[in-house]
């Protein structure tokens, strides 16, 4: 696992000892990357079952103003910080706590908002983190969600558009735009 561009491409990542984490490949996340392009640059972004901070480390190693990265499990989190540590970014904010904890007393507003939860994790779960998460986006703000290839997609709540879903091997990445209002 390494990042792929920017002022860390290159850099090899440390992912968790554990087997209920699975980072997204290089292909996959290269892909995301392109197709938010400039939109990465200056953006807050919340890396949510931050896992590695793979995607999070990405978007600041692209240009992303902060990235916020939760997550509970303490070798997931071992590795993050190792991470963290490794490409010398101090604008990279841990938090351990849950994923339904943190949405729930979240202040501030976020651009891109990148969530990979488990996969055995129901979509109705899924769509209960994304209505969660509206209330700390902004106009334009997205949601980019990875799931296995046969779960169906996220329904987005209100003031949210479905924009594309990309299948990368057994899994597919959905993203959704919040509409101005």
């Amino acid at each position: 696992m390494r990042v792929i561009a920017g002022s860390a491409k290159g850099r090899r990542l440390q992912g968790p000892d554990t087997s209920n984490t699975r980072p997204l490949t290089d292909r996959a996340k290269e892909a995301l990357f392109s197709a938010l392009g400039e939109r990465v640059v200056g953006a807050r972004v919340l890396d949510l079952y931050a896992g590695s901070g793979a995607i999070g480390i990405e978007a600041l190693s692209r240009g992303a103003a902060q990235a916020v990265f939760v997550e509970n499990g303490r070798k997931a989190l071992d590795a993050l910080r190792h991470n963290l540590t490794t490409v010398g970014f101090t604008n990279g904010i841990v938090v351990g706590q849950s994923v339904e904890a943190y949405v729930a007393s979240a202040l501030g507003v976020f651009d891109l908002v990148f969530c990979d939860p488990p996969w055995a994790m129901a979509t109705n779960d899924v769509e209960r983190v994304m209505e969660a998460v509206d209330r700390i986006s902004g106009p334009g703000a997205e949601f980019i969600v990875q799931r296995r290839a046969p779960d169906r997609e996220p329904a987005p709540p209100p003031g949210w558009r479905h924009v594309t879903t990309r299948r990368y091997g057994d899994g597919k990445i959905c993203r959704y735009v919040k509409e101005p209002v």
